[in-house]
This record gives structure tokens, sequence and C-alpha cells, in this order.
């Protein structure tokens, strides 16, 4: 039997589990792993300037592939503190990632010994599985374990702490016989099918609520083809984005408080039935339930059966795969369509396009400052359908969701659940390394921007390219909005007059300046006409020197982006409308 230390036996599954890049820091306690990352090759390493700043690549990395699992890496102590907000989000949005860390020597982890701290108790809440191994020979079993457990039910994160003296221990270990374990997921019988089917046939005005369960489950052709086949309007939610394209006749655009489209509220607020497949009914989705479900019957259908009557209790909840049960529900179409059971929906789809073409916010605005709306109506118009869009929180990315448009799955990668800032940089890169061919397109409002800015130096250092759009109005715009409320604009004023940089005015932080010493292109723009000029030069710099290129426009101080506080009925829009074809230009359908 092969003898090799417990960290080279890791690394030999990590590679054997289709593992091929890793994102992380270096450190005393983890140097024996890396080691051996060194002396087995297979797995290509980028470094990180923060830990979190690694977790969250691995997050992006993940997201932008089926089958991708994203690796983070990092010492003891503070290293693994520093991923918990990485697994947080990952576990949220259901998001395999591996975050390894070391430890202390396992005589001393009890003894306050350097940067000794029980990771894995802290990890525990936000991870499927999080474990310090005490033993060398078990390392092989954990790792085994932790892919599996990362693939099965509903996806999620896991952390695996190692001890220094773990790692060194030497054991008995055949890579070459190593196996995968079989992947766990439930799936819908042919019984369940039918009924659920049969629920939706029975209705009038049926809906689907996608949700990122179908792209985690890589089903959205099976979406598409279940859509079509049943005439069924089509509401994706904000992580399901993509799942089918914008300008597909069935799209009937989102649905929320925030991230949400004027005729994809107005659609589901005529709807009397509702489908949703690998959805969690998020609370920014539904608003107050009493207005979301008024008059609906529910089906959900879901990977983790404690998702089912989690939120509300459905009509009828199916535990399964999004790809099983939507494989089973073409079937049962297909059977009943060649019946001729199959009621035709074309009225009611013809109802929902007709809201899309005439629903729409403006976005074309000649301000100077600029409005943001100008920007998204550029950004449709300089980035094609191939374009991965990359986004955390805020009003840019509750703006960019309204306006931008997405028509592939995995090509709208945002952290929902968490929604930290500085979660957009890091991301990106860790997309643009699993495709380093795409148009990579990162969206951000300046206090994003500016929480791990330090990441673009990895971008400059590994020369993975990606456009970086900044729109700045020196305010935490989401929050000043939300304060409103209580009559406040208290602690989220970013502005001031860098001594540095006067031509920028009260905007502060040169970002252009932050952004060229950090190894990175950067252009800022003021007049809306140099917004498109400014995307076409951004994509040809990324191209020609391989580093993240930065695009700040500099808004207006001020813009109340559309929204509710409490239901999906009563959403305030506190710019104007679009009333003419000119108004939003950029629109999937013409304003009629």
């Amino acid at each position: 039997m092969p003898r090799m230390t417990a960290a080279r036996a890791a690394v030999e599954i990590l590679k054997r589990e289709g593992v091929s890049n890793a994102f992380g820091v270096p450190g005393a306690a983890i140097n024996p792993f890396y080691a051996a990352l060194k002396a087995a090759g297979g797995v290509h390493h980028t470094l990180a300037r923060h830990v979190e700043g690694a977790s969250h690549m691995a997050e992006g990395y993940t997201r932008t592939h089926p089958g991708n699992i994203g690796v983070c890496v990092g010492t003891s102590g503070p290293a693994g503190t520093d991923m918990i907000t990485g697994l947080y989000s990952a576990i949220g949005d259901s998001i395999p990632i591996l975050c390894i860390t070391g430890q202390a020597p396992t005589a001393v982890i009890h003894k306050e010994d350097f940067q000794a701290v029980d990771i894995a108790s802290i990890a525990r809440p936000v991870t499927k599985a999080a474990t310090t191994v005490l033993e060398a020979a078990q390392v092989p079993g954990v790792f085994q374990q932790a892919f599996h457990l990362m693939r099965s039910g509903r996806p999620g994160p896991v952390l695996i702490d190692l001890p220094l003296d773990v790692q060194l221990t030497e054991i008995e270990f055949d890579p070459e016989t190593y196996e995968p374990l079989p992947v766990y997921r439930p799936v819908a019988t042919r019984a369940q099918a039918e009924k659920a089917v049969r629920m939706l046939n029975a209705s009038e005005r049926p809906l689907i609520v996608a949700g990122g369960g179908i792209i985690n489950a890589d089903a959205s052709e099976l979406l598409v083809e279940f859509a079509e086949l049943t005439g069924t309007p089509v509401v994706p939610t904000l992580m399901g984005w993509g799942v089918i394209a914008d300008d597909h006749a069935l799209n009937a655009g989102m649905v929320g408080l925030q991230t949400s489209h004027r005729y994809g509220n107005a659609t589901f607020l005529e709807s009397d039935f509702v489908l949703g497949i690998g959805n969690r009914w998020a609370n920014r989705h539904t608003g107050k339930l009493d207005v979301y479900r008024r008059g609906r019957t529910f089906v959900h259908v879901d990977i983790e059966p404690t998702q089912i009557g989690k939120i509300f209790p459905p009509d009828y909840g199916i535990a399964s795969d999004a790809k099983a049960a939507l494989a089973l529900f073409v079937e049962v179409a297909k059977e009943l369509k060649a019946a001729g059971e199959l009621p035709d929906r074309a009225t009611w789809a013809a109802s929902a396009r007709e809201r899309k073409a005439t629903l729409h916010r403006r976005t074309h605005f000649d301000n100077v400052p600029l409005k943001p709306q100008r920007v998204y109506e550029e950004m449709n118009r300089a980035f094609g359908p191939e374009t991965r869009y990359v986004t955390t929180i805020g009003l840019s990315q509750i703006a960019g969701a309204q306006m931008l448009h997405v028509y592939k799955p995995r090509h709208w990668i945002n952290c929902g659940q968490a929604g930290p800032l500085g979660w957009t940089i890091p991301a990106a890169l860790g997309v643009a390394t699993a495709d380093p061919e795409a148009t990579v397109v990162a969206l951000s409002g300046d206090y994003d921007f500016q929480f791990m800015l330090e990441e673009l130096a990895v971008g400059a250092q590994h020369r993975i390219p990606y456009v970086h759009v900044l729109v700045n109005n020196a305010y935490l715009g989401l929050i000043r909005q939300a304060q409103r409320n209580f009559d406040i604009d208290f602690q989220v004023n970013l502005e001031f007059e860098n001594l540095n940089s006067p031509e920028l005015g009260v905007y502060g932080v040169d970002h252009v300046k932050v952004a060229e010493g950090l190894g990175c292109k950067a252009i800022r723009v003021t007049e809306p006409d140099q917004l498109l000029p400014a995307f076409e030069q951004a994509k040809k710099l990324a191209a020609e020197f391989r580093v993240p290129v930065i695009v700040e426009a500099i808004l207006e101080r001020v813009t109340n982006i559309a929204m509710s506080g409490s239901d999906i009925a009563s959403v305030n829009e506190f710019e104007d409308l679009a009333t003419e074809p000119w108004h939003a230009p950029t629109e999937i359908l013409p304003l009629t």
C-alpha cells in the first residue's frame, strides 16, 4: 500500500474529485498542505490578498459551470474566521465550496496556542459539515464525505480543519483506487408529477416560478421545454435569472419588492396558480405573504424536504431534484398534449407579453451628473447575450436587475441571501478564472467596490481580465434610501474633498488612481455619451492587457430606485416611467 502524508492524500483526492483550481493564502499551519499541493501538481492555485476574498473567488468559480466546486485554503485562526462570510454566502445560495484550514497541533489546540481556534464549531451553522480531523488516517474519508455532502441533496459548503501534525503524519492511501461516493438527490415519482401537472392544467392563469435550484441542477433546457409544452409563462427568481432567456416569449419578468419588473409583478398579481421549482420563496421576492398568496394555488418542488412549508404551506409539495422533476413534468405534458388534454394558454401568455411591452421604467436620461438608469441602458448596448454579470447587493444590483438583460443560465451570478459588501470583485475573479475567455462584467456601487478592492491586485498579478462597472454616488445608496423611513440621513454619506484629486469635487476616493496603483486599468465617465465608448474601450483593454478594467460612472448623488417596503402590489416608482419608446430604448419589447 502506498504511504504518503495525510496532506498529500488530501490533494490527491481533490484531483480525483475534479478539482483543478484553488484560491487561498498560505500560512505556517497550512504549509504542509501547500507543500503537497506543489509536489502533486494538477491544481492551479491563485494567491488572494484576503482569505475572505479567496472564499468568494471559490464561490464565483463554482457558480460558473455545472459540476465546478471551488476550493479555498487558509491557515489557522483568523484565516478560518475570515472565511465565515464566504461560507454563509455559499450556504444561503446552495453553492458547494470546500474551505480547508490549517490548525495548531492536536496536543495544544485546547491550550490557547497561537492562532488556535475551534473553527469547526464556529463554521458549523453555515456549512453542511465542519470537521477538525484529529486522526490522520481519517483524512481520506473526511474529504470523500465532504464531496459527497457538497453534491448531495441541497448543495452547500463544507469546512475541513487540518491540525499541523495531522497533515504531516504518513498514512496508507492508494490514490489509484480512490472513487467518489455516489451522489444522492431525491427524485419525484410519476404519480407526483401527474398530480402537479394536472393541478396546473386545472388553472386558468398559471405561472412557473423558476429558482436557482434549476440552475444548480443544470435543468434550464427542461424548464423551457415544459413551459413551451404547456404554454405557461415563467417568472425567474433573482437566483434563477437566466433559466429562460429574457427575450423568450414566455419570460414574464421577475417578481419582488426590489429586483423586479413592473410587468412581472403585474402578471403575477393576475395569476391563479404558481408552480415553484427550486426556489425558496425569499422574502424580497414574495413581500407580504397575504398579498402574494391571495387567490392562488401553490405547488412547490424543492430538493430539500424541509424547505417545503418553511415559508408558507403550499397546496402540494414535492421533494425532488429540479432536473428529475422537470423530466417527469415534460414526460407527462407530452402525453397530455398527444391526448389533446393540454389547455390553450395563448391568451394568457399574450396578456403577459402585452404587459411586458407596456409597463417599462425609463432609462434614457441625459442628466449630468449621470442618472444610474442611463448606465444600464448603455450596458445593454455594449454587452451582449454571452456576458456573465457578477454582483452582490445595493442600489446598483437592484437597478441592474430591473434594467439589464440576461439570456443564459449562470450569466447572472449574484450573491442572493447573504449579500455581503465586497463580494463582487473576488467573485468576478473566480468567474473569470473558471471561464477565462468569457466577457465577465461586474457591477458595484462605490462602497461594495471599496470593501475588498485589494483583490484587484490578484487580477493584475494572475492576469485575470474582466470589466468592472462602478457606479459612484459617494453614498451608501440603499441604506440612505431605507433611512427615509426613519426620516434620517445618518452615517451613510461618503463624500469628502480629496486633497490629491481636487477634480473629483466631493466624490472622495479616486478609484482610478487606486485601480491603477493595484496594476489595473481604469476609465472615468462623467457624461452619458461617454458611457458606450468607455465600455467598448474597457473590453479592448481587458483583452489586450489581461487585467481587470474599471469603468467608473460618476452619478448624481441621490437617486431613489423603484422598490416596495411591504408587498408586490405597492412598489414605489420614484422616477419617471417610460411613456415614449425612446424613454426605454433597450427594453426587450419596444413600448407600445
